[in-house]
C-alpha cells in the first residue's frame, strides 16, 4: 500500500492518556517502549528516564546523541533534584586562538564548536544516586535499536531529509566524511520507514554500559575522540573528556499564582520563562484567545528573552544574581515597559544587592524531567569513525566579544538553550514537563505554564494550543493554526506578525501531570512529531 505519511489533510485529534502505575512521554514510540521496559523489570523513573535518553541517542538521531549534553530535574524522597550535565568549552580554546585562525564569530560545523558531552555523564549520575537497575540493563533497549535497526517514522525521516540536503552542501572536507558514512550509508538520506541501523553506535553503547561511562571519558572511546581531534585542528582533548563531571544544582524557581515553577539555573535559559512568568503574574488574564492575552505575553517575553540572553552563561561567570533577575521589585520595574503598543525590548539594571525532551512516572511518585540535544540538529558534523558518535555544536553559542558576557573562554560553560521543566504544589510534585527547540524552548515553557494554570487546559490540548515565538525587536512567527484575528489585531498594536508554513520550527514537548489527591498520571504528546506516551 503506498501513501504520504506527511500528508495529513484532515483535522486530527488526540486525548490526554492516563495511568496510575507508571508513564513514558517522548517524541518517538520505541523509545517511550524502551523506558516502560524499565519499569515492567522493577526499575523506577529514573532507570526509564536513562533508558529513554539511551534509545533516543539511536532513535531520534536528528535532535541529540551520545556527544551531546542533558539536564534533568528528578523528583524523588520528597525533593526536586537538578542535574546540569552540559560541557565545558576545551582547555585549549580561546578568543585569540581563533582570531588567529581567522574566525570573526564561533562557525556552525566542524570541530571547532564542539564541546564536551555530558550526556554519557549524566545517564552514569542519575543511575549511581538514584537508580535501582544495574547500569548496563538500562542501555540494552539502545544497543538493540542500534544494532537490529529501526524504520523511520515520519517527523523523523524529515528531519533527516532536511540535514542530508543541507549537509550535503556545507560539509566539505574529508573530517565530516564518517557522518555521511554513518547516517547516509547508501549514498542519500533513508526514507520514512526505511530500516536504518548503526553498528558503531550499538559499540560504543556496549562499552559505555559496561564501563559505565569510564571507557567514554577515560579509555579507549576518549582516545579515539582525542586522536580525530588533534588530526583535524579541534581543540578537544582526551584532558578535557577526563576532567568532565556533570554536576547537582539547586533548581531555581517563581511562584506563579500558587504553583511553584521549576528550571534549571544557568548556564541553561529556563530563566527566561521565570522572567517572563514573574512579569505576568500581576496580571489578571480573562480569556486565552484575546489580542490583549497574547499582547502581554509577547512583551513579557521579549523583556525576559533581552535579560536572559544578556546575562545567561556560565553560573561562576555571571554579572549579576539569579535572585536580582528574579526579585519582585526587578519585576515590577520591567512590568511597567509594557504598555498598549509593540516595543522593541532591550535588557535590564537589576539593582546589585541575576534537543530531545522526555518525562517519565512511576508508581511510587518518582518523576523525571529530562532533556538531551546535539544543539542544532545532528550537531557540528562530526561523526568519530566506527563509533556512531555524531559531536555536538553547543560552542556556537559563544560570543567572541571579549566583553560579552557569554564570551568564549578555556573551560567555560556557555549559555545553554536545553531547558527541563517541573512543576510543584503546596511541596507536592505535579510533574515534569519540557519542549524541545532551541530558543523557543522557554517561550513554549511560558505557554504551557499559562495554558495549564490560567486557562485549565488538559495536558494534551495544552500542547495542541497553536504557538508563537519571538524572533528579534518587534518580529513575531505564529503557527498555520494561530487565529487570524488574533495576529490582525497583534499587528495593530506593531508587531511584525509572520504565519510560518508548517509547525516544525514551533518545538516539540511532553507532559505529565500527578493529580496529588488519587496518584493518577495524566499526559500529553507532542503532535507536531511522532510523539507518544506509553503507559503501565
Amino acid at each position: 500500500m503506498r501513501f504520504d505519511p506527511l500528508y495529513n489533510p484532515h483535522t486530527s485529534q488526540r486525548m490526554t492518556t492516563y495511568a496510575r502505575n507508571g508513564m513514558v512521554a517522548t517524541s518517538q514510540p520505541l523509545a517511550s517502549q524502551a523506558g516502560i521496559e524499565m519499569l515492567k523489570k522493577g526499575g523506577n523513573a529514573i532507570d526509564a528516564a536513562i533508558a529513554t535518553a539511551a534509545a533516543l541517542t539511536v532513535l531520534e538521531p536528528t535532535s541529540n546523541g551520545i556527544g551531546g549534553d542533558a539536564f534533568a530535574l528528578v523528583y524523588t524522597g520528597n525533593k526536586l533534584h537538578g542535574l546540569n550535565a552540559s560541557g565545558a568549552a576545551p582547555q585549549s580554546i580561546s578568543i585569540e586562538s581563533l582570531r588567529a585562525k581567522g574566525y570573526k564569530e564561533m562557525p556552525n560545523y566542524g570541530l571547532t564548536p564542539v564541546t564536551v558531552p555530558g550526556a554519557p555523564g549524566a545517564w552514569v549520575s542519575l543511575s549511581d544516586r538514584f537508580g535501582s537497575l544495574p547500569f548496563s540493563t538500562l542501555l540494552e533497549p539502545a544497543i538493540e535499536y542500534a544494532e537490529q535497526g529501526y524504520p523511520l517514522t515520519p517527523i523523523l525521516g524529515f528531519h533527516w531529509q532536511k540535514a542530508y540536503k543541507q549537509f550535503c552542501n556545507i560539509l566539505q572536507g574529508e573530517e565530516f566524511e564518517s557522518w555521511f558514512d554513518t547516517f547516509a550509508p547508501t549514498g542519500r538520506a533513508p526514507e520514512v520507514g526505511e530500516i536504518w541501523s548503526s553498528k558503531g553506535h550499538a559499540r560504543t553503547l556496549k562499552a559505555i554500559a559496561e564501563t559505565k561511562g569510564e571507557d567514554f571519558y577515560k579509555g579507549e572511546i576518549a582516545e579515539k575522540i582525542d586522536k580525530f581531534s588533534k588530526k583535524h585542528g579541534g581543540f578537544l582533548s582526551k584532558l578535557d573528556l577526563a576532567m568532565y563531571q556533570p554536576e547537582w544544582v539547586d533548581p531555581i524557581k517563581v511562584n506563579y499564582r500558587g504553583f511553584d515553577i521549576w528550571e534549571i539555573p544557568p548556564n541553561g535559559q529556563g530563566l527566561v520563562a521565570l522572567l517572563a512568568l514573574n512579569l505576568v503574574k500581576e496580571y489578571k488574564f480573562k480569556e486565552k484567545d484575546s489580542i490583549e492575552t497574547y499582547h502581554r505575553q509577547i512583551e513579557a517575553l521579549k523583556l525576559a528573552f533581552s535579560d536572559g540572553l544578556h546575562y545567561i552563561t556560565d553560573s561562576e561567570k555571571m554579572k549579576v544574581k539569579v535572585e536580582e533577575l528574579l526579585s519582585d521589585s526587578y519585576a515590577n520595574r520591567r512590568r511597567k515597559l509594557i504598555t498598549h503598543e509593540a516595543t522593541l525590548p532591550q535588557a535590564g539594571q537589576p539593582v546589585r544587592g541575576g534537543t530531545v525532551y522526555l518525562a517519565t512516572a512511576d508508581r511510587d511518585g518518582n518523576m523525571v524531567s529530562f532533556i538531551q540535544s546535539n544543539y542544532k540538529g545532528f550537531g557540528s558534523g562530526i561523526v568519530i569513525p566506527g563509533t556512531g558518535i555524531s559531536l555536538q555544536n553547543r560552542g556556537q553559542s559563544f560570543s567572541l566579544d571579549p566583553s560579552h558576557s557569554n564570551s568564549l573562554e578555556p573551560g567555560k560553560k556557555t549559555y545553554h538553550t536545553i531547558i527541563p521543566g517541573f512543576i510543584t504544589k503546596d511541596d507536592k510534585p505535579i510533574g515534569p514537563f519540557g519542549v524541545m527547540g532551541g530558543f523557543i524552548q522557554p517561550q513554549a515553557h511560558f505557554q504551557v505554564v499559562m495554558n495549564s494554570i490560567d486557562f485549565h487546559l488538559n495536558p494534551q490540548t495544552v500542547l495542541d494550543a497553536p504557538r508563537w515565538q519571538w524572533i528579534k525587536n518587534k518580529v513575531i512567527e505564529v503557527e498555520p493554526s494561530f487565529p487570524d484575528h488574533i495576529a490582525q489585531g497583534l499587528a495593530r498594536k506593531g508587531h511584525e506578525i509572520y504565519k510560518a508554513v508548517d509547525s516544525s520550527n514551533f518545538g516539540r514537548g511532553q507532559i505529565i501531570w500527578r493529580d496529588p489527591s488519587t496518584g493518577v498520571l495524566a499526559a500529553g504528546t507532542e503532535s507536531r512529531t511522532d510523539g507518544s506516551v506509553a503507559v503501565l
